[in-house]
């Protein structure tokens, strides 16, 4: 059975947990397929609320040990969505 995972991330502080968050992604790297991050940008606001999609390769328990990781950080919402491919 193959599967495919994709953690979404909802950041509600970008700015206070982006060194921490990013120090996880990046000793991940190697099962991060895509990466897309987005968050409220205007002239006026830069939002502190943000999300990020990751596609992810590789092995489940590598999944499983940046889903702990990254749900370790406070100010994180990590949801799971995994999809059985045949």
């Amino acid at each position: 059975m193959n599967e495919l995972r994709i953690l979404g991330i909802n950041v509600t502080d970008r700015i206070k947990e982006a060194q921490r968050t990013q120090a996880v992604l990046t000793k991940y790297a190697n099962c991060i397929k895509t990466r897309l991050g987005f968050h409220e940008l205007s002239s006026e606001v830069c939002s502190r609320n943000a999300f990020i999609l990751l596609e992810l390769k590789g092995s489940s328990s590598e999944w499983d040990k940046l889903y702990e990781e990254l749900s370790a950080i406070g100010g994180l919402n990590v949801q799971v969505m995994s999809f059985e491919l045949d």
